[in-house]
């Protein structure tokens, strides 16, 4: 087939360079000339396990390309995928200013074009945004009628960072939510030779399963923090308890990991615009409220147990390592990551802040600058002479270290896991003080 794909973020560039890969002609569309000759070159702007090595294999073959020309896309192509951000404003919702735009430029197109195109909006959106937002823009900018004159659909995307080509090429499941049966084999033809389920719906529904898909697993994560928070005091190590939940088929073991919170793009947004809706609504949640609120407090658990061990119980002047930044491993983003709220506390409270990452140092520095944080690529720097260090994001690179390099190291060899990833009976063996969420024993 041929595809048109608008935006080349990181679900566009995935979207192009998967549907490339399976064999279909496709044209990448952004408005940055910049990323689009780095494309072009096989160049991966934004950072993915394996995305590189594939881009440069399907710009070879000619099987993709990236254009500044809107207009060359739509008319090249018979299935024009949307893949442009939603960012969150700041009452939550979701801003389609993005949407609108690519949209209108769309319908513009379509207008002049006889042939049948199917538009299909893969990006985030809270539920009826195709129909109540997208559907009435193009058909008043292209003057013709969706189901008659084009075909209009909502294809979510479950993607993951770090593993997004994995994700996308052996999904759990593929929705496909056309607005009518056209729309439906159009898109779907688009997904030939995937052996994953697929679940036709309308877009609505479509919307509606991203966003409570995410909502569900944010809110598995601050149930198993907030049970950690209690086995703490307890005396339980919530890792056994996590097992023995997980162990039960109707729950499973997956998002029972405690730690500082979940972070990145998808979870804290998708989790806010729905919570935002349900109230505009009059439908108010209290299980979604509650778990942005465990999440918010949750990073701060780390700081709570790093101020408990002090003599003086005090901050000032103390050298605190931090290793990780990025929201999770495998990605350089940094968006909505726990780091930001841990740092900030720290400094608020006079500590001197070293912190490291392998990759996501340069997106950090233009989040978060202050006299009293220290940004390096060195693990050593972080560690010498400190007076605790917190593991906040679970690199291998972090998990690999001896723990007799931290005794070495530090000046007082105080560890905290936020990841419940390091062994506790090896730092405890070297004579380090270890502490770990949800480990009361």
């Amino acid at each position: 087939m041929k595809i048109a794909v608008i935006g080349t973020g990181y679900v566009g560039l995935v979207t192009g360079t998967c549907f490339a890969n399976k064999g279909h002609d496709v044209i990448c569309v952004d408005v940055i000339e910049e990323k689009i000759q780095k494309i072009n070159e096989g160049t991966v702007p934004i950072f993915e396990e394996g995305l590189d090595e594939m881009l440069k294999d399907v710009v070879s073959k000619k099987k993709l390309k990236a254009t500044l020309n809107m207009k060359e896309a739509i008319t090249n192509s018979e299935l024009i995928y949307i893949c442009v951000g939603t960012p969150s404003k700041e009452d939550g919702a979701f801003d389609y200013v993005y949407l609108k735009d690519a949209a209108q430029k769309i319908g513009e197109v379509i207008k002049e074009l006889d042939e049948y195109k199917v538009i299909v909006v893969k990006s985030t959106c809270s539920p009826g945004t195709t129909m109540n937002l997208v559907k009435p823009i193009l058909e008043e900018t292209s003057q013709k009628t969706a189901g008659k004159d084009f075909g209009l659909g909502m294809n979510p995307e479950f993607l993951r960072e770090g593993v997004a080509i994995k994700d996308f090429l052996n999904p759990d499941r593929i929705v496909v939510g056309g607005i009518d049966e056209k729309s439906q084999e159009i898109i779907t033809k688009s997904y030939e030779g995937f052996e994953s389920p697929f679940l036709n719906v309308d877009p609505t529904t479509a919307e509606m399963i991203k966003i409570a898909s995410n909502s569900f697993l944010a809110m598995k994560i601050s149930f198993i923090n907030e049970i950690a928070n209690i086995a703490e005091k307890i005396g339980s190590d919530i890792q056994d308890i996590a097992k023995g939940i997980g162990m039960d088929d109707r729950i499973s073991i997956r998002f029972l990991r405690a730690g500082l919170g979940y972070g990145g793009s998808c979870f804290p947004k998708d989790i806010q615009a729905l919570h935002r809706q349900s109230v505009e609504m009059g439908v108010p949640s209290d299980l979604l409220k509650a778990t942005m609120k465990v999440n918010e407090a949750q990073p701060l658990r780390a700081a709570e147990i790093l101020i408990e061990e002090m003599d003086d119980r005090s901050l000032e002047n103390r050298k605190i390592g931090v290793l990780g930044l990025a929201f999770k491993p495998d990605t350089d983003d940094v968006r909505e990551a726990v780091s930001i709220t841990l740092i900030e506390y720290l400094l608020e409270r006079g500590a001197k802040v070293f912190a490291t990452d392998p990759i996501a140092i340069k997106n950090f520095r233009e989040i978060l600058n202050h006299e009293n944080l220290t940004l390096t690529s060195k693990v050593e720097d972080v560690l010498t002479d400190s007076d605790a260090c917190i593991l906040v994001t679970e690199w291998k690179e972090y998990l690999n270290l001896s723990p007799s390099t931290f005794k070495e190291l530090m000046k007082i060899p105080l560890v905290i896991d936020g990841r419940r990833s390091l062994d506790a009976e090896k730092f405890r063996n070297e004579e380090i003080t270890f502490k770990s969420i949800g480990l009361g024993r």
